[in-house]
Protein backbone atom coordinates (compact mmCIF):
# COMPACT_ATOMS: atom_id res chain seq x y z
CA UNK A 1 0.00 0.00 0.00
CA UNK A 2 2.64 2.69 0.89
CA UNK A 3 4.56 1.40 -2.46
CA UNK A 4 1.25 2.37 -3.98
CA UNK A 5 0.91 5.71 -2.61
CA UNK A 6 4.81 6.92 -2.98
CA UNK A 7 4.42 5.81 -6.65
CA UNK A 8 1.30 8.36 -7.34
CA UNK A 9 3.05 10.75 -4.89
CA UNK A 10 4.90 12.49 -7.41
CA UNK A 11 1.96 12.99 -9.58
CA UNK A 12 0.03 14.60 -6.84
CA UNK A 13 3.42 16.63 -6.45
CA UNK A 14 3.25 17.74 -10.12
CA UNK A 15 0.12 18.69 -10.06
CA UNK A 16 -0.10 20.78 -7.19
CA UNK A 17 3.07 22.73 -8.48
CA UNK A 18 1.33 23.08 -11.94
CA UNK A 19 -1.56 24.03 -9.47
CA UNK A 20 0.88 26.66 -7.99
CA UNK A 21 2.26 27.91 -11.23
CA UNK A 22 -0.96 28.82 -12.64
CA UNK A 23 -2.23 30.63 -9.19
CA UNK A 24 1.17 32.67 -9.66
CA UNK A 25 0.67 33.44 -13.23
CA UNK A 26 -3.21 34.50 -12.94
CA UNK A 27 -1.93 36.74 -9.64
CA UNK A 28 0.38 38.48 -11.89
CA UNK A 29 -2.34 38.72 -14.51
CA UNK A 30 -4.46 40.24 -12.92
CA UNK A 31 -1.97 42.61 -11.00
CA UNK A 32 -0.81 43.65 -14.72
CA UNK A 33 -4.40 44.98 -15.62
CA UNK A 34 -4.28 47.43 -18.60
CA UNK A 35 -7.01 49.56 -18.33
CA UNK A 36 -5.54 50.81 -14.68
CA UNK A 37 -6.49 54.51 -12.84
CA UNK A 38 -3.37 55.78 -13.82
CA UNK A 39 -3.89 54.87 -17.49
CA UNK A 40 -7.02 56.03 -17.75
CA UNK A 41 -6.65 59.52 -16.41
CA UNK A 42 -3.81 59.63 -18.72
CA UNK A 43 -6.32 58.81 -21.70
CA UNK A 44 -9.00 61.29 -20.25
CA UNK A 45 -6.00 63.87 -20.13
CA UNK A 46 -5.25 63.38 -23.88
CA UNK A 47 -9.00 63.15 -24.79
CA UNK A 48 -9.42 66.77 -22.98
CA UNK A 49 -6.06 68.06 -24.32
CA UNK A 50 -7.40 67.34 -27.92
CA UNK A 51 -11.06 68.15 -27.37
CA UNK A 52 -9.82 71.83 -26.10
CA UNK A 53 -7.65 72.27 -28.95
CA UNK A 54 -9.70 71.14 -31.73
CA UNK A 55 -13.03 72.40 -30.60
CA UNK A 56 -11.84 75.99 -32.13
CA UNK A 57 -9.85 74.75 -34.90
CA UNK A 58 -12.70 75.00 -37.44
CA UNK A 59 -14.21 78.01 -36.40
CA UNK A 60 -11.03 79.87 -36.19
CA UNK A 61 -10.65 81.09 -39.94
CA UNK A 62 -14.43 82.36 -39.20
CA UNK A 63 -13.48 84.03 -36.30
CA UNK A 64 -10.49 85.70 -37.40
CA UNK A 65 -12.82 86.81 -40.65
CA UNK A 66 -15.65 88.34 -39.14
CA UNK A 67 -13.59 90.02 -35.92
CA UNK A 68 -10.40 91.33 -37.64
CA UNK A 69 -11.63 91.14 -41.79
CA UNK A 70 -8.34 89.23 -42.24
CA UNK A 71 -7.75 87.87 -45.63
CA UNK A 72 -7.43 83.93 -46.43
CA UNK A 73 -3.69 84.45 -46.89
CA UNK A 74 -2.96 86.48 -43.26
CA UNK A 75 -5.69 83.92 -42.00
CA UNK A 76 -3.17 80.87 -43.08
CA UNK A 77 -0.26 82.45 -41.78
CA UNK A 78 -2.03 83.31 -38.42
CA UNK A 79 -3.28 79.95 -38.18
CA UNK A 80 0.31 77.96 -38.97
CA UNK A 81 2.08 79.42 -36.50
CA UNK A 82 1.26 76.97 -33.37
CA UNK A 83 2.33 74.41 -36.54
CA UNK A 84 5.50 75.47 -36.51
CA UNK A 85 6.01 76.21 -32.61
CA UNK A 86 4.77 72.34 -31.86
CA UNK A 87 7.18 71.21 -34.57
CA UNK A 88 10.36 73.09 -33.22
CA UNK A 89 9.63 72.03 -29.33
CA UNK A 90 9.08 68.72 -29.53
CA UNK A 91 12.42 67.53 -30.12
CA UNK A 92 13.28 69.80 -26.78
CA UNK A 93 10.60 68.71 -25.09
CA UNK A 94 11.27 64.59 -25.33
CA UNK A 95 14.51 65.81 -24.12
CA UNK A 96 12.96 67.51 -20.77
CA UNK A 97 10.97 64.52 -20.25
CA UNK A 98 13.79 62.12 -20.11
CA UNK A 99 16.14 63.91 -18.24
CA UNK A 100 13.44 65.48 -15.43
CA UNK A 101 10.93 64.48 -13.44
CA UNK A 102 7.89 63.50 -16.03
CA UNK A 103 5.23 64.26 -13.64
CA UNK A 104 6.03 67.72 -12.93
CA UNK A 105 6.98 68.16 -16.51
CA UNK A 106 3.50 66.97 -17.79
CA UNK A 107 2.12 69.28 -15.09
CA UNK A 108 4.11 72.13 -15.65
CA UNK A 109 3.10 71.89 -19.55
CA UNK A 110 -0.79 71.13 -19.24
CA UNK A 111 -1.02 74.33 -17.15
CA UNK A 112 0.68 76.37 -19.48
CA UNK A 113 -1.32 74.91 -22.69
CA UNK A 114 -4.29 75.54 -20.63
CA UNK A 115 -3.57 79.44 -19.31
CA UNK A 116 -3.00 80.29 -23.03
CA UNK A 117 -6.62 79.70 -23.90
CA UNK A 118 -7.30 83.03 -21.44
CA UNK A 119 -4.95 84.80 -24.58
CA UNK A 120 -7.57 84.01 -26.92
CA UNK A 121 -10.40 85.59 -25.00
CA UNK A 122 -8.04 88.79 -24.28
CA UNK A 123 -6.08 89.28 -27.54
CA UNK A 124 -7.82 92.37 -29.19
CA UNK A 125 -5.90 92.51 -32.48
CA UNK A 126 -5.10 90.08 -35.21
CA UNK A 127 -1.22 90.73 -34.16
CA UNK A 128 -1.80 89.74 -30.42
CA UNK A 129 -3.91 86.48 -32.03
CA UNK A 130 -0.98 85.43 -34.06
CA UNK A 131 1.23 85.50 -31.10
CA UNK A 132 -1.00 84.15 -28.86
CA UNK A 133 -1.63 81.20 -31.38
CA UNK A 134 2.02 80.62 -32.19
CA UNK A 135 2.68 80.48 -28.31
CA UNK A 136 0.34 77.87 -27.69
CA UNK A 137 1.71 75.60 -29.76
CA UNK A 138 5.04 75.65 -27.28
CA UNK A 139 2.92 73.81 -25.04
CA UNK A 140 0.74 71.81 -27.29
CA UNK A 141 3.77 70.28 -28.41
CA UNK A 142 5.36 69.58 -25.44
CA UNK A 143 1.95 68.31 -23.57
CA UNK A 144 1.29 65.74 -26.11
CA UNK A 145 5.18 64.19 -25.57
CA UNK A 146 4.46 64.41 -22.32
CA UNK A 147 1.16 62.97 -21.59
CA UNK A 148 1.55 59.84 -24.17
CA UNK A 149 5.41 59.04 -22.32
CA UNK A 150 3.40 59.12 -19.24
CA UNK A 151 1.02 56.78 -20.66
CA UNK A 152 3.83 54.44 -22.12
CA UNK A 153 4.78 54.47 -17.96
CA UNK A 154 1.69 53.37 -16.48
CA UNK A 155 1.09 50.55 -18.69
CA UNK A 156 2.60 47.20 -17.56
CA UNK A 157 5.30 45.76 -19.93
CA UNK A 158 3.02 42.73 -21.03
CA UNK A 159 -0.15 45.19 -22.00
CA UNK A 160 2.37 48.24 -23.54
CA UNK A 161 1.74 47.42 -27.18
CA UNK A 162 -1.67 47.23 -26.73
CA UNK A 163 -2.40 50.36 -24.14
CA UNK A 164 -0.25 52.04 -26.97
CA UNK A 165 -2.83 51.35 -29.67
CA UNK A 166 -5.81 52.31 -27.67
CA UNK A 167 -4.45 55.38 -26.30
CA UNK A 168 -4.72 56.68 -29.65
CA UNK A 169 -8.43 56.37 -29.24
CA UNK A 170 -8.59 59.41 -26.73
CA UNK A 171 -7.41 61.88 -29.50
CA UNK A 172 -8.87 60.06 -32.57
CA UNK A 173 -12.12 60.45 -30.06
CA UNK A 174 -11.54 64.36 -29.48
CA UNK A 175 -10.99 64.93 -33.11
CA UNK A 176 -13.78 63.21 -34.14
CA UNK A 177 -15.94 65.14 -32.11
CA UNK A 178 -14.61 68.08 -30.75
CA UNK A 179 -15.18 69.98 -33.97
CA UNK A 180 -18.89 69.09 -34.90
CA UNK A 181 -19.15 70.39 -31.25
CA UNK A 182 -17.57 74.02 -31.63
CA UNK A 183 -19.78 74.17 -34.81
CA UNK A 184 -22.83 73.25 -32.94
CA UNK A 185 -22.18 75.39 -30.07
CA UNK A 186 -21.36 78.53 -32.83
CA UNK A 187 -24.73 77.50 -34.77
CA UNK A 188 -26.84 77.94 -31.32
CA UNK A 189 -25.13 81.16 -29.88
CA UNK A 190 -23.32 82.60 -32.59
CA UNK A 191 -20.77 83.33 -29.72
CA UNK A 192 -17.18 83.27 -30.05
CA UNK A 193 -16.42 84.61 -26.40
CA UNK A 194 -18.56 81.36 -25.27
CA UNK A 195 -16.10 78.63 -27.47
CA UNK A 196 -12.70 80.01 -26.04
CA UNK A 197 -14.31 79.71 -22.50
CA UNK A 198 -15.72 76.36 -22.99
CA UNK A 199 -12.02 75.44 -24.07
CA UNK A 200 -10.33 76.98 -21.21
CA UNK A 201 -12.77 74.79 -18.98
CA UNK A 202 -12.28 71.55 -20.63
CA UNK A 203 -8.20 72.17 -20.75
CA UNK A 204 -8.42 72.73 -17.09
CA UNK A 205 -10.12 69.59 -16.58
CA UNK A 206 -7.41 67.58 -18.38
CA UNK A 207 -4.81 69.46 -16.15
CA UNK A 208 -6.33 68.40 -13.48
CA UNK A 209 -6.24 64.07 -14.58
CA UNK A 210 -3.18 64.94 -15.29
CA UNK A 211 -2.22 66.43 -11.62
CA UNK A 212 -3.10 63.13 -10.27
CA UNK A 213 -1.76 60.46 -11.98
CA UNK A 214 0.98 58.65 -9.91
CA UNK A 215 3.75 57.67 -11.95
CA UNK A 216 6.32 54.48 -11.21
CA UNK A 217 10.12 55.23 -9.90
CA UNK A 218 12.06 55.38 -12.56
CA UNK A 219 15.78 54.02 -12.30
CA UNK A 220 19.05 55.90 -13.26
CA UNK A 221 21.25 54.95 -16.16
CA UNK A 222 24.70 55.34 -14.96
CA UNK A 223 27.29 56.54 -18.01
CA UNK A 224 25.07 58.32 -19.38
CA UNK A 225 26.35 61.15 -21.65
CA UNK A 226 24.94 64.89 -20.51
CA UNK A 227 24.42 66.13 -23.94
CA UNK A 228 23.77 64.13 -27.22
CA UNK A 229 21.84 64.16 -30.24
CA UNK A 230 20.36 61.15 -28.96
CA UNK A 231 18.73 63.21 -26.77
CA UNK A 232 16.64 65.27 -28.98
CA UNK A 233 15.97 62.45 -31.61
CA UNK A 234 16.84 58.63 -31.38
CA UNK A 235 18.87 58.14 -34.09
CA UNK A 236 18.25 54.18 -33.68
CA UNK A 237 15.08 54.62 -35.21
CA UNK A 238 16.02 56.83 -38.03
CA UNK A 239 14.90 54.80 -41.17
CA UNK A 240 11.55 54.37 -39.21
CA UNK A 241 11.44 57.99 -39.24
CA UNK A 242 11.80 58.25 -43.07
CA UNK A 243 9.35 55.65 -43.42
CA UNK A 244 6.81 57.73 -41.23
CA UNK A 245 7.07 60.79 -42.66
CA UNK A 246 6.07 59.04 -46.49
CA UNK A 247 3.17 58.43 -44.48
CA UNK A 248 3.07 61.65 -42.64
CA UNK A 249 3.06 63.67 -46.52
CA UNK A 250 -0.06 62.00 -47.79
CA UNK A 251 -1.94 62.64 -44.50
CA UNK A 252 -1.06 66.06 -45.13
CA UNK A 253 -2.26 66.26 -48.68
CA UNK A 254 -5.59 64.48 -47.45
CA UNK A 255 -6.46 66.05 -44.29
CA UNK A 256 -6.17 69.53 -45.75
CA UNK A 257 -7.39 69.64 -49.22
CA UNK A 258 -9.91 67.40 -49.01
CA UNK A 259 -12.91 69.47 -48.43
CA UNK A 260 -11.98 71.67 -51.18
CA UNK A 261 -11.93 69.29 -53.67
CA UNK A 262 -15.33 68.10 -52.42
CA UNK A 263 -16.35 71.38 -52.98
CA UNK A 264 -14.94 72.58 -56.07
CA UNK A 265 -14.92 68.97 -58.19
CA UNK A 266 -18.24 67.15 -56.19
CA UNK A 267 -20.19 70.23 -55.51
CA UNK A 268 -20.34 68.93 -51.88
CA UNK A 269 -20.66 71.80 -49.58
CA UNK A 270 -21.74 69.85 -46.32
CA UNK A 271 -20.53 66.37 -46.78
CA UNK A 272 -16.51 66.77 -45.05
CA UNK A 273 -18.17 66.49 -41.88
CA UNK A 274 -19.37 62.69 -42.97
CA UNK A 275 -16.04 62.34 -44.32
CA UNK A 276 -14.07 63.06 -41.43
CA UNK A 277 -16.69 60.72 -39.47
CA UNK A 278 -16.14 57.66 -41.58
CA UNK A 279 -12.24 58.49 -41.48
CA UNK A 280 -12.60 58.61 -37.59
CA UNK A 281 -14.70 55.48 -37.72
CA UNK A 282 -12.05 53.28 -39.92
CA UNK A 283 -9.65 54.63 -37.28
CA UNK A 284 -11.71 53.32 -33.88
CA UNK A 285 -12.30 49.98 -35.68
CA UNK A 286 -8.88 49.39 -36.90
CA UNK A 287 -7.80 50.47 -33.40
CA UNK A 288 -9.83 47.94 -31.45
CA UNK A 289 -9.56 45.23 -33.94
CA UNK A 290 -5.85 45.59 -34.10
CA UNK A 291 -5.43 45.04 -29.78
CA UNK A 292 -4.90 41.96 -29.94
CA UNK A 293 -2.49 41.51 -32.70
CA UNK A 294 -0.37 44.27 -31.02
CA UNK A 295 -0.75 42.45 -27.63
CA UNK A 296 1.24 39.25 -29.22
CA UNK A 297 3.66 41.35 -30.59
CA UNK A 298 3.08 41.24 -34.18
CA UNK A 299 4.44 45.26 -34.81
CA UNK A 300 5.73 44.69 -38.31
CA UNK A 301 2.55 42.51 -39.19
CA UNK A 302 0.66 45.72 -38.22
CA UNK A 303 2.18 48.54 -39.87
CA UNK A 304 1.88 46.08 -43.47
CA UNK A 305 -1.04 45.51 -43.45
CA UNK A 306 -1.88 49.16 -42.31
CA UNK A 307 0.11 50.56 -45.21
CA UNK A 308 -1.19 48.06 -47.45
CA UNK A 309 -5.08 49.11 -46.66
CA UNK A 310 -3.93 52.84 -46.64
CA UNK A 311 -2.19 52.37 -50.26
CA UNK A 312 -5.81 51.09 -51.17
CA UNK A 313 -7.67 54.20 -49.73
CA UNK A 314 -5.55 56.89 -51.32
CA UNK A 315 -4.92 54.83 -54.90
CA UNK A 316 -8.68 54.71 -55.21
CA UNK A 317 -9.21 58.21 -54.21
CA UNK A 318 -7.31 58.74 -57.10
CA UNK A 319 -8.58 56.36 -59.57
CA UNK A 320 -11.67 56.99 -59.39
CA UNK A 321 -13.33 60.92 -58.28
CA UNK A 322 -17.03 60.45 -57.38
CA UNK A 323 -18.97 60.48 -54.41
CA UNK A 324 -18.64 56.39 -53.65
CA UNK A 325 -14.60 56.56 -54.10
CA UNK A 326 -14.22 59.93 -51.75
CA UNK A 327 -16.35 58.68 -48.77
CA UNK A 328 -14.64 54.86 -49.61
CA UNK A 329 -11.40 55.88 -49.43
CA UNK A 330 -12.09 57.93 -45.94
CA UNK A 331 -12.57 54.58 -44.29
CA UNK A 332 -10.50 52.99 -46.21
CA UNK A 333 -7.48 55.51 -45.05
CA UNK A 334 -8.90 55.16 -41.50
CA UNK A 335 -8.68 51.52 -40.97
CA UNK A 336 -4.99 51.72 -42.34
CA UNK A 337 -3.71 54.61 -40.52
CA UNK A 338 -5.46 53.01 -37.34
CA UNK A 339 -3.73 49.98 -37.73
CA UNK A 340 -0.38 51.29 -39.11
CA UNK A 341 0.47 54.84 -36.84
CA UNK A 342 0.35 52.60 -33.18
CA UNK A 343 2.42 49.57 -34.57
CA UNK A 344 5.19 52.11 -35.65
CA UNK A 345 4.69 54.28 -32.27
CA UNK A 346 5.55 50.48 -30.80
CA UNK A 347 8.35 50.12 -32.94
CA UNK A 348 10.00 53.55 -31.67
CA UNK A 349 9.26 52.60 -28.62
CA UNK A 350 10.62 49.35 -28.85
CA UNK A 351 14.29 50.19 -30.14
CA UNK A 352 14.40 53.22 -27.36
CA UNK A 353 15.62 52.39 -23.59
CA UNK A 354 13.33 53.13 -20.66
CA UNK A 355 14.63 56.12 -20.52
CA UNK A 356 14.65 57.48 -24.05
CA UNK A 357 10.81 57.10 -24.05
CA UNK A 358 9.85 60.92 -23.79
CA UNK A 359 12.78 60.51 -26.84
CA UNK A 360 10.81 58.14 -28.66
CA UNK A 361 7.61 60.23 -28.92
CA UNK A 362 8.91 63.10 -29.91
CA UNK A 363 10.75 61.42 -32.14
CA UNK A 364 7.67 60.32 -33.96
CA UNK A 365 6.01 62.84 -33.78
CA UNK A 366 8.47 65.31 -35.42
CA UNK A 367 8.84 62.76 -38.71
CA UNK A 368 5.24 62.59 -38.56
CA UNK A 369 5.28 66.76 -38.95
CA UNK A 370 7.99 67.13 -41.18
CA UNK A 371 5.57 64.35 -43.20
CA UNK A 372 2.87 66.45 -43.14
CA UNK A 373 4.14 70.10 -43.53
CA UNK A 374 6.02 68.60 -46.92
CA UNK A 375 2.40 67.09 -47.78
CA UNK A 376 0.90 70.31 -47.43
CA UNK A 377 3.50 72.82 -49.17
CA UNK A 378 3.81 69.48 -51.83
CA UNK A 379 -0.04 69.86 -52.12
CA UNK A 380 -0.50 73.08 -52.91
CA UNK A 381 1.74 73.33 -55.49
CA UNK A 382 0.67 70.48 -57.47
CA UNK A 383 -2.83 71.49 -57.03
CA UNK A 384 -2.03 75.27 -58.11
CA UNK A 385 -0.43 73.97 -61.23
CA UNK A 386 -1.01 70.58 -62.07
CA UNK A 387 -4.37 70.00 -60.63
CA UNK A 388 -5.82 67.77 -58.11
CA UNK A 389 -5.42 65.07 -60.34
CA UNK A 390 -1.90 65.08 -59.58
CA UNK A 391 -1.56 65.74 -56.03
CA UNK A 392 -3.46 63.23 -55.21
CA UNK A 393 -1.99 60.31 -57.69
CA UNK A 394 1.64 61.67 -55.28
CA UNK A 395 -0.17 60.78 -52.37
CA UNK A 396 -0.92 57.59 -53.49
CA UNK A 397 2.81 57.28 -55.03
CA UNK A 398 3.88 58.26 -51.34
CA UNK A 399 2.13 55.66 -49.70
CA UNK A 400 3.23 53.32 -51.82
CA UNK A 401 6.50 53.88 -51.52
CA UNK A 402 6.46 53.77 -47.98
CA UNK A 403 4.62 50.77 -47.78
CA UNK A 404 7.29 49.00 -49.92
CA UNK A 405 9.95 50.70 -47.74
CA UNK A 406 8.37 48.82 -44.71
CA UNK A 407 8.33 45.52 -46.74
CA UNK A 408 11.86 45.59 -48.06
CA UNK A 409 13.96 47.50 -45.56
CA UNK A 410 12.75 48.70 -42.40
CA UNK A 411 10.82 45.63 -40.98
CA UNK A 412 14.38 44.10 -40.43
CA UNK A 413 15.70 47.31 -39.75
CA UNK A 414 13.81 47.43 -36.72
CA UNK A 415 13.90 43.59 -36.16
CA UNK A 416 17.63 44.07 -35.72
CA UNK A 417 17.71 46.82 -32.95
CA UNK A 418 14.39 45.89 -31.00
CA UNK A 419 15.91 45.69 -27.62
CA UNK A 420 13.92 43.17 -24.72
CA UNK A 421 12.95 45.53 -21.80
Amino acid sequence: MSRNVSKFAPDFQTKREMTDSNRQKSSRAAKERLWNMDYCKAMCGNFMLFFSFYLLTPLLPVYLDSQFDADKDLIGLVLSGYVVAALIVRPFSGFIVDSFNRKKVLTICFFAFFICFTGYIGAGTILMFAIVRTIHGLPFGATTVANSTVAIDVLPSSRRNEGIGYYGLSNNLAMAIAPSTGIWIYGATGNFTLLFWASLVVALAGFFCATTIKLPARERIEGKPPISLDHFFLTRAWMMAINISLFGLCWGVMSNYVALYGQQRLGITDGTGLFFMLLALGLFTSRIFGAKSLRAGRLTNNAIIGSLTSVAGYTLFALAPGLWAYYGAAILIGLGNGRMYPAFLSMFIGVARHDQRGTANSSILTSWDIGMGLGILLGGVLIEYAGYAAAFWATAASQTAGALMLIAFTRNFFLKRKLNQ
